[in-house]
């Protein structure tokens, strides 16, 4: 790994240089480089809608490259670094050229004293100093392209680090190239195999060894194309690559490993990007638990963001997120070579009922779908399977029929049925000779086919021919070593191509102009206060977000009037800028029916709040809203993303069952929609028990408005939470009952 490439920091070059590899220091790194992202298409709050792609072509195939630092002296670091990078140039044909102060010449090759005396301009400078800093502005001044950093000690080691890297990023934008790193290494000069056909897998990883088990792929036939190993991403950084690698022919998936996002709109552009070319993004995040978002902070020094929401703009965007690198290469393998599937139906094929029926309910329990066999199909299966066994799906053989000519039969015939896409065949373990014959008779229909065929090979050993010569010498099928691999491969694989098949860009339709309301909203806002109850409704009327009839008053009489235009039966509740939770505080009375029970109620509301030294701007004396489903929608400002807009079940049991989706803005009304359907209590909205469906529609109209909101007032509005916002019956609307906003 050559983040261990050190030195001491002088300011001298030639001491800089010639202190590599011997003393390792903490050297830089910080967020807060630029994206590369297109500034003439702004949304409504001045964020880009596009990115640009980084013409990256230079940077991985170089006309000629400087290797500074250069060393052939045996013992020095730099020595073995320099010999792989000579080897890589050769194999993509570029020219190379060793910078070191005080050599002739390295590895037999011409050494120029100083960037300066370069003998043409590069493409591509690869850094193997302590401290690229200084080295920055002598590359642009020769008009170099692309730089690699190899050094660490940046923002993975705390606050100083962070800094030094702010300023190796400010540099790095003042000069006009791209620097991949700091914190990087050798992988993206890696020699992949050029005997391989069919689309290739772009790997993007932010720690080098992560991506190990996806390079060793090309031992089993599958094709890498490009390593991009990002590091501390001082400028660079996973979304370029993605954007890159979704233009290129060759590629037909782009697997990440992510230790945290650098910027999370630049990633969501990304990611559109990839999802509009039908790109598949497969990706490790890391960050799941506490324990995992420390620890990537320790390696990358960067935030990994509240991992709900990472994990719902991922699916937003049709990223598909595993969790092990054992996944990302299975997956990845089966949606870079996998063509479009004919049918979402799949048909479990085995010649074991037990691990027919194990398969199935594994898969069922994933979400895949599993077909009945028409009658027909079932009692052409039986020509050449016993009567006695299951047919249905999973299909049982029952053993023998795979050992002689029925069995090509057999899988003809399940692959003809028109409701099938996929046909899984789980192999438990060889058994010789009839194994043998089944996995020459899979990859046989495979090259027949247009649809998929996945084999689940089951043996622990993984010497036997049928697997490494038969199974893996096929390009159409699949091959896989668990069911739980396989499973989430072909979910992935299912799900990509019904994301792409009906996906539009949100970024598309994002709103471009303030809308009426957001100037309306403008006079309320309050910056750094808590609007009360009364203004934060206010707010939610601008954006036509509909709620109770009230009145706020400042006495008893006042109330008794109000309470005869609202309507009885009324609510009363204090109104305050520093009142969060009333109903805890008593500061809320729920069906008053009277005017000697509303001047009760307004007398022990006000006693409560001089007692609670809280300050009133008066008392609401609000219409009564009983029957409907209670839900919340509200905004939070997460540190990657900014404003996200969470809809989940309202009142209480939001903060008891948790039940809520998130989405990051801009989304349209398929994605409010589908909000709805993730959530455990979607029931409730259909109506249980007798209670009449809620109005769904409305409901999604107040996720949009409050989307807009979000949009609009941007980091102003730091949260929102209308709870309850009561879901009245299909055809009445919603209506927010209460309403909390906190202004930045």
């Amino acid at each position: 790994m050559l983040g261990s490439t050190h030195g001491t920091l002088t300011t001298d070059f030639r001491a800089r240089v010639e202190a590599c590899g011997e003393t390792p220091r903490a050297a830089v790194h910080s967020t807060a480089a630029p994206t590369a992202e297109d500034a003439a298409a702004l949304d409504v709050s001045g964020r880009p809608l596009r990115s640009d792609v980084p013409d990256l072509d230079r940077f991985f195939r170089p006309e000629a490259v400087a290797v500074i630092g250069a060393s052939d002296a045996e013992g020095r670091p730099n020595t073995g670094i320099t010999r792989q990078l000579i080897a890589w140039a050769e194999r993509v044909g570029a020219r190379i050229h060793p910078v070191h102060p005080t050599r002739a010449t390295v590895f037999g090759l011409p050494c120029h004293a100083s960037v300066a005396e370069l003998p043409e301009q590069v493409d591509l400078a690869v850094l193997l100093v302590a401290d690229p800093l200084p080295v920055i502005e002598e590359l642009a001044e020769a008009k170099v392209r692309f730089a690699v950093a190899f050094a660490s000690g940046f923002a993975e080691t705390g606050d100083a680090g962070a800094a030094a890297q702010a300023r190796l990023s400010a540099a790095v934008r003042r000069s006009g190239l791209r620097l991949l790193g700091p914190n990087t290494n050798l992988n993206a000069f890696e020699a992949f195999r050029d005997d391989l056909d069919g689309p290739a897998i772009a790997l993007i990883t932010q720690s080098g060894h992560q991506g190990r088990p996806l390079y060793t792929l090309q031992e089993l036939g599958i094709r890498l194309s490009h390593w991009a190993p990002t590091g501390n991403e001082a400028d660079l950084e996973t979304a370029d690559f993605i954007s890159y690698f979704a233009q290129r022919p060759e590629v037909g998936a782009i697997a990440c490993y992510v230790e945290g996002l650098k910027d999370g709109r630049a990633f969501l552009l990304a990611a559109d990007r990839a999802a509009r070319a039908g790109v598949p993004v497969v990706a490790v995040k890391v960050g799941r638990t506490e324990t995992g978002a420390r620890m990537a902070a320790s390696h990358t020094g960067k935030l990994t963001g509240a991992d709900a929401v990472v994990d719902a703009a991922m699916r937003q965007f049709g990223v598909i997120r595993v969790d092990g690198l054992d996944e990302l290469q299975d997956t990845a393998a089966l949606l870079a070579r996998a063509r479009r599937p004919l049918a979402d139906g799949v048909v479990v094929y085995s010649i074991s009922g037990g691990t027919g029926a194990h398969f199935s309910d594994l898969a069922t329990e994933a979400g895949l779908t599993l077909p009945t066999l028409s009658e027909a199909k079932q009692a052409e299966l039986h020509q050449w399977i016993p009567q006695y066994l299951n047919v249905a799906n999973p299909v049982d053989n029952g053993g023998h029929p795979v050992g002689d000519w029925r069995g090509p039969k057999i899988l003809e015939a399940i692959l003809a049925d028109p409701s099938v896409g996929v046909l899984i065949c789980p192999i438990t373990g060889p058994f010789p000779p009839m194994s043998d014959k089944l996995a020459q008779d899979l990859v046989d229909a495979a090259e027949r086919t247009d649809k998929l065929i996945c084999v689940i090979w089951g043996s622990p050993v993984g010497t036997e021919e049928a697997y490494r010569t038969t199974l893996l010498g096929s390009s159409r099928v699949a091959t896989f070593r668990t069911f739980g691999n396989c499973i989430t491969a072909v979910r992935a694989y299912l799900g990509h191509h019904r994301f792409t098949a009906s996906y539009r860009s949100p970024f598309e339709d994002a709103p471009r102009t303030p809308s009426p309301s957001y100037r309306k909203a403008q006079a309320l806002m309050r910056p750094g206060q808590q609007l009360s109850e009364h203004a934060a409704k206010q707010l939610l009327r601008a954006y036509g977000i509909r709620v109770p009839r009230e009145q706020l008053v400042t006495s008893a009489a006042a109330a008794v009037r109000a309470a005869g235009l609202v309507g009885y039966p009324v609510v009363m509740k204090a109104s305050g800028p520093q009142l969060g939770h009333k109903t805890e505080l008593g500061l809320v009375k729920i069906g008053l029916t009277s005017a000697s029970q509303i001047r009760d109620a307004y007398r022990e509301l006000t006693d409560i709040a001089r007692y609670e030294n809280v300050p009133l701007d008066g008392i609401l004396v609000c219409q009564m809203v009983e029957r409907g489903v209670e839900m919340v929608v509200g905004v939070t400002q997460d540190d990657l993303f900014g404003p996200t807009v969470t809809v989940g079940l309202g009142g209480v049991l939001v903060e008891v069952l948790r039940d809520a989706a998130v989405r990051v803005p801009p989304f349209g009304e398929d994605q409010a929609r589908a909000m709805l359907t993730e959530l455990r209590g979607h029931a409730l909205l259909e109506g249980i028990r007798g209670a009449p469906p809620a109005d769904v529609d409305a409901l999604v109209e107040v996720v949009l408005r409050v989307q807009r909101m979000a949009l609009e007032l941007g980091d102003a509005l730091s949260e929102l939470d209308i709870n309850p916002l009561m879901v009245l019956p299909r055809g009445q609307g919603a209506v927010a009952l209460d309403a909390l906003a906190l202004c930045r």
